[in-house]
């Protein structure tokens, strides 16, 4: 899977070269703050997938918790780009270029903060948490 995006400013641009690991909605409370409230429609992807062409996005880490991910987003306008987490780039999707290339979700995890108003979509799997 080929394509690009960046941030709504401009002053972020990358490139994606690979097979996504996971398309999906991530409803943990932390991605909660990070969309505004909604769940995180994400696509995860090795590490060496995803390219910066131009720009470097600002990155930061909780240090409060254990395991927290690297948030890189862009510290001009804010638009959240990936989350870096066990050898994996977590893309946020509407950073895409052209988000229907995304295609469906496969699955919804970390329901267990799943508010009343999120919409996991009819037929695809859901788990409290992060399937093995």
């Amino acid at each position: 899977m080929k394509f690009s995006g960046g941030c709504y400013c401009g002053e972020i641009r990358y490139e994606v070269d690979g097979e996504p690991i996971l398309k999906g909605q991530c409803h943990c409370r932390e991605c909660q703050y990070i969309s505004g409230g909604s769940p995180n429609v994400i696509l995860a992807l090795s590490e060496d997938s995803l390219k910066y062409t131009k720009g470097q996005p600002k990155q930061f880490q909780r240090t409060d918790i254990d395991n927290a991910v690297v948030r890189e987003f862009c510290g001009d306008c804010g638009t959240p780009i990936t989350s870096l987490a066990g050898g994996m780039t977590i893309l946020k999707v509407g950073s895409m270029d052209d988000v229907s290339q995304y295609g469906t979700p496969e699955m919804a995890i970390f329901c267990v903060d799943k508010q009343a108003f999120h919409h996991v979509p009819e037929g695809i799997p859901a788990f409290e948490r992060m399937p093995e």
